[in-house]
Formats: C-alpha cells, structure tokens, sequence
C-alpha cells in the first residue's frame, strides 16, 4: 500500500505526463491500474484524479452531462485527500475541477466547446522539502 507522503511512482508520472498532455483516455487507463488493491486516501486520492482526467475525455466528446457529473464525483473523491498526496497539488486540482465545472454549467451542452482552453485543469508537482 502506498501513503500521500512518499513520492510518486513511475506510474504515477506516468500518469501525471498522460494527463496534462491530454491523454485522458489514457491517463485513466494507468491510474485504474494503481487504484486497483489499493486503500484508504491514497485509493481516493487516484480515482479523484482518475475522475477528473475521465470528465476531460467526456468534455471533448461533447458528452456534456457525462463530463458534469463526473467532475463532481472525481472533486468529491480529492476531498477527502490531504492537500498535497505524493507530490501532486491536490488542493489545486480541485479548484481547477471546480472551475471548470462552473464554466461548463454556464456554457451549458450546446455551447461546451466554447470552454476557454486556460480552464483545463493540469497536474502540478510540489517540490519535495529540503533534506527528502
């Protein structure tokens, strides 16, 4: 089992490159793997992010209430993670989600893809502290 204190796998670098890429399809692809067996706020902590990269694949597609309700599962999952687990800014990624969230309600379906592209959340990676 992994803990939100220790630094992020291959995996999750992984991840984290396929995700702000906008590999979404992709990024949820290999958090699914590191999801599975694990527990506790790390197992949040991935199927938050997992959501999140998922309601981007469903935004693109033009599945408007998919990518909706989506987003609020995957925030819903990261809130119950601390603010920073393996290295990524999870406080920042939920303001990023929940932003993208409002704006998508105001576009409303059939104005979606007007979304402004700065809005796309994207993964950031906290330094570790000095002497890790």
């Amino acid at each position: 089992m992994r803990h939100c204190d220790e630094s992020p796998s291959g995996e999750l670098l992984q991840a984290f490159g396929e995700f702000n890429r906008g590999d979404w399809f992709e990024c949820h692809e290999t958090l699914e793997d590191l999801w599975v067996g694990e527990e506790g706020e790390v197992r949040d902590f991935y199927q938050g992010v997992l959501q999140v990269a998922v309601a981007l694949h469903h935004w693109r597609g033009g599945n408007f209430g998919g990518a909706v309700r989506v987003l609020e599962a995957g925030t819903a999952y990261l809130r119950r993670v601390r603010p920073v687990c393996q290295r990524i800014d999870v406080a920042g990624l939920i303001t990023a989600a929940d932003r993208l969230r409002d704006a998508l309600v105001i576009l409303g379906p059939a104005r979606m893809a007007e979304l402004d592209p700065a809005l796309i959340p994207r993964l950031r990676l906290i330094p570790s502290s000095a002497g890790e």
